[in-house]
C-alpha cells in the first residue's frame, strides 16, 4: 500500500512540471525557476533616446552663396567691428570687434553684498557678446554686384538663437555697412533663411506674420504659441533696395513648416487684429 502511495505522489509531482534531484530521496524536489526571472529578447526595453530638434540653421549654413569674385569676398570679417542694433548695444555704445569671429560676453552682474557705486561699475562693463555663423555673398541691391550678408548669433548663456544680420557693399576698396538687422529666437522670430530673388532680398523668419521693421523683427501676433525649439509656420518677405534703404515690398507670407506648398496666410497679423476688434 505505501509503495502505490509513493508511486502516486511523484506521478502527480511530474504532471506538476516538477523534477526530482536524484541525488536526495525522492520526497526533496526542486522548485522550478519562476516564469518572472525569465526575460526573452522580445520583452527587453528599448534603450530610450532623446528628442531630435530641428536645425534651425540649417539653410542659411547651406553651401550656397559661399564665394564671390568680388573683392569684398576676400575682405576678413572675422576680425571685424559691427555695430549694434537697437536693443542690443552695450551701455557705452560702443561696437563689438570680433577676434576669430568671436567676441566673449562681459554679463556685468554684481552681487548683492557690494556696494551701489561697484554695482553701478560693473553694469557700466556689461558687454554683448558675438560669434560668427555665416558669411553668404548675392547680389542685395541689384546692382550687378555681390555684396557681403554677415550672420553673427548673439551669444546668451542658454540654448537661445537670436541673430544679427550685416549687409555690406564694397566701395572705394572697402566693405560700407548698408543695413543691418536683429531676429528673435527660434520658433519667436528667429532667422530661417535669407537669399537673392529677382535683384531682391527675401529674407524668412520663424513665426507667424513675423517680419522686419528697420533693426529689429516684429512681435509675435495673437494665438502663436509654439515651443521655442521647433517652430511650425514661417514667415516670407521680400525687400528692395532703393540706395539708402531696403523697403519691403508686396505681401507678408505665412506658410506652415511641415507643408510649406501649401497656400500661404497674407498679412495674417492684420486678419487676427480685425477679428479681435470684431470680438471686442
Amino acid at each position: 500500500m505505501a509503495g502505490l502511495l509513493a508511486i502516486a505522489v511523484l506521478l502527480f509531482l511530474a504532471g506538476c512540471g516538477y523534477q526530482a534531484d536524484s541525488s536526495v530521496e525522492t520526497n526533496d524536489v526542486q522548485a522550478p525557476t519562476p516564469l518572472s526571472a525569465t526575460v526573452s529578447p522580445e520583452t527587453e526595453a528599448e534603450p530610450v533616446t532623446e528628442p531630435l530638434f530641428p536645425d534651425l540653421q540649417a539653410e542659411f549654413t547651406d553651401p550656397r552663396f559661399s564665394s564671390t569674385p568680388s573683392p569684398i569676398g576676400t575682405f576678413d570679417f572675422l576680425h571685424h567691428s559691427f555695430p549694434l542694433p537697437r536693443g542690443w548695444q552695450n551701455p557705452d555704445g560702443s561696437e563689438i570687434e570680433l577676434t576669430n569671429g568671436k567676441v566673449d560676453a562681459v554679463p556685468g552682474t554684481a552681487p548683492e553684498d557690494v556696494s551701489d557705486e561697484e554695482k553701478a561699475r560693473l553694469r557700466a562693463e556689461r558687454r554683448i557678446g558675438m560669434s560668427h555663423v555665416a558669411t553668404r555673398y548675392f547680389d542685395a541691391t541689384g546692382d550687378g554686384q555681390d555684396e557681403a550678408i554677415i550672420i553673427l548669433k548673439i551669444e546668451t548663456t542658454g540654448n537661445a538663437l537670436p541673430h544679427v544680420v550685416y549687409v555690406y557693399e564694397w566701395k572705394e576698396d572697402q566693405p560700407e555697412l548698408i543695413w543691418h538687422f536683429r531676429t528673435g529666437d527660434r520658433a519667436d522670430g528667429g532667422l530661417k533663411d535669407i537669399r537673392p530673388e529677382n535683384g531682391e532680398v527675401v529674407v524668412e523668419l520663424y513665426g507667424q506674420d513675423r517680419f522686419l521693421l528697420g533693426e529689429v523683427e516684429t512681435g509675435k501676433i495673437t494665438g502663436d504659441e509654439v515651443q521655442l525649439c521647433c517652430p511650425t509656420f514661417f514667415t516670407r518677405t521680400v525687400y528692395k533696395y532703393n540706395g539708402r534703404d531696403f523697403l519691403r515690398q508686396g505681401d507678408r507670407l505665412t506658410y506652415a513648416v511641415g507643408d510649406p506648398t501649401t497656400p500661404p496666410l497674407k498679412n495674417y497679423g492684420e486678419v487676427v487684429n480685425e477679428k479681435l476688434k470684431k470680438k471686442g
